[in-house]
């Protein structure tokens, strides 16, 4: 893994760089930059966050979700969960987002915690259990693991609210609890 965050972290680098205007052609200290952006980049984030911002798991839409929610953060970033669910488990969860490197690997984060877990046990995934399973963010960005463990949550509302009804004539227990 660390090879292949080394490579991702370069390529990020030099897909910043060029962003600005800045290419190896037309600056002698392009690789001292890259450096400097990829040193800056480890100093505020932890290995695993920058490995699920730069490589996002679980990214992308499903195609006939069982549930869905969109969450607006107070920084504006949204993000969206998209679940599958089977006999109260998360069989699937995706995200997607409009969001900055926190929010893209909050909200990878959240979608990996969450599968092969009962309803009842994934409602109670935390700010605090995105941060710690993430190696923490930077604190002015760990609003970003509020709003993917929010959005989260609206998602299992979201499905239980559609299938309160259902559950009477299936004998199911949607919540996933046992006992």
């Amino acid at each position: 893994m660390a090879e292949d965050l080394e490579a991702s972290l370069k390529k990020w680098a030099e897909g910043a760089l060029e962003g600005m205007g800045v290419s190896r052609e037309n600056i002698a200290n392009f690789a001292e930059l890259e450096d400097k952006l990829i040193a800056n980049m480890r100093a505020t984030y932890s290995e695993k966050a920058i490995d699920f911002s730069l490589n996002p798991k679980n990214m992308g839409k499903l195609e006939s979700p069982d549930s869905f929610a969109r969450v607006t953060g107070s920084c504006g970033d949204t993000i969206e969960i998209y679940l599958n669910i089977r006999n109260g488990i998360i069989a699937e969860a995706n995200f997607t987002t409009d969001g900055c490197v926190s929010s893209i690997a909050a909200g990878g984060m959240v979608a990996e915690l969450a599968r092969g877990r009962r309803l009842a046990e994934v409602e109670q995934i935390s700010q605090e259990e995105v941060l710690s399973a993430l190696g923490g963010l930077p604190e002015e960005n760990e609003h970003c693991a509020l709003l993917a463990a929010d959005t989260m949550k609206e998602a299992i509302k979201n499905y239980l609210d559609n299938n309160r009804d259902k559950t009477a004539t299936r004998g199911d227990d949607l919540s996933g609890e046992t006992g």
